[in-house]
């Protein structure tokens, strides 16, 4: 397998054969809820979500979202000059509102100069006909892919993590989007309590399975303010070793097919947040790490993955 300097189908390569060019995501922040924070079926949300869903590095809600534009790409024009972008609705749930919000918000960002992409990070259970119905349309304009957050296929996991949904729901909408033609990419947490190596590694399978076109592998990450605290208070949730991070990403990788693409290997969050495990801050390290144990192993994607 060829994908330019890594042994894994990354974002990058994926996106500069695609475009032709560097593409840049541009976070935004469109002011939606969740319904697993407003009581429809919560009020607690994700037991790992920041107080921001997860948009920590998204625009501010009370900019427009082509004043959140403008400002994330004018700091980006600092470091890179030329590029192309993806409008990336990242925080909260972004298809829980009206499709009349939706139309305006998405329309709003897609008809930024220079966007060639549109992605949309929401839950399975937030995706109804009139919603695929414009994504759908907005397809025929630009790139679009919807990002869902199933973070395990372990059932007790998911209750553990009050994730509020079962693993049919999540199946329904990935079935439900394909059919439209939409890419689907999936988030998969490594770390979550009472996990072990086994179950994470059968989440990837399970997904290796699916008919997804990428695939996001993320640190737990214990941030402030978060109801994850009380768990590690009362010590129930202990914090992946670096060592063991590395070799579970690059085992997990070599089972997917290899036409996923893989949009994440780790990721971060906002120092002053963050309670553990600190040598997540280490970011390139851990990439670099993750490059050199599968140059070291002769791992790379695809290389036990079974159809």
């Amino acid at each position: 397998m060829n994908w330019g300097d890594k042994r894994y189908h990354s974002l990058n390569y994926f996106l500069r054969g695609k475009f032709k060019s560097k593409v840049y995501k541009i976070s935004l922040d469109a002011g939606f809820s969740c319904p697993n924070r407003d009581g429809k079926i919560s009020s607690g949300g994700c037991i790992f979500c920041s107080e921001r869903g997860s948009g920590d590095y998204a625009g501010d809600s009370r900019l427009t979202i082509h004043e959140q534009f403008d400002n994330i790409k004018r700091m980006m024009e600092k470091k890179w000059k030329e590029g192309k972008y993806i409008a990336y609705f990242q925080a909260y749930t972004n298809t829980y509102a009206p499709v009349e919000v939706l139309r305006q918000k998405y329309y709003e960002a897609v008809n930024e100069e220079g966007v060639v992409a549109l992605a949309i990070a929401t839950r399975p259970d937030c995706l109804q006909d009139d919603v695929l119905d414009l994504l759908e349309e907005l397809s025929s304009k630009v790139y679009v892919w919807i990002e869902l957050g199933l973070q395990t296929s372990n059932e007790e996991t998911a209750v553990r993590i009050n994730r509020g949904y079962t693993l049919d729901v999540f199946e329904d909408a990935l079935r439900r989007l394909r059919s439209r033609g939409i890419d689907t990419v999936c988030h998969v947490i490594f770390g979550l309590p009472g996990e072990t190596t086994s179950d994470m590694m059968e989440t990837v399978r399970y997904l290796a399975g699916k008919d997804i076109q990428g695939i996001k592998l993320h640190l737990l990450h214990l941030m402030q303010n978060t109801p994850m605290v009380k768990l590690y208070e009362q010590g129930q949730l202990k914090f992946m070793e670096e060592e063991d991070y590395i070799e579970l990403v690059c085992n997990a990788i070599s089972i997917l097919p290899p036409q996923v693409v893989i949009h994440r290997l780790t990721g971060d969050s906002p120092r002053a947040l963050l309670i553990g495990p600190v040598w997540s801050l280490k970011k390139w390290e851990i990439l670099n790490s993750i490059d050199s144990r599968m140059k070291e192993y002769d791992l790379y994607q695809g290389k036990f993955y079974k159809k």
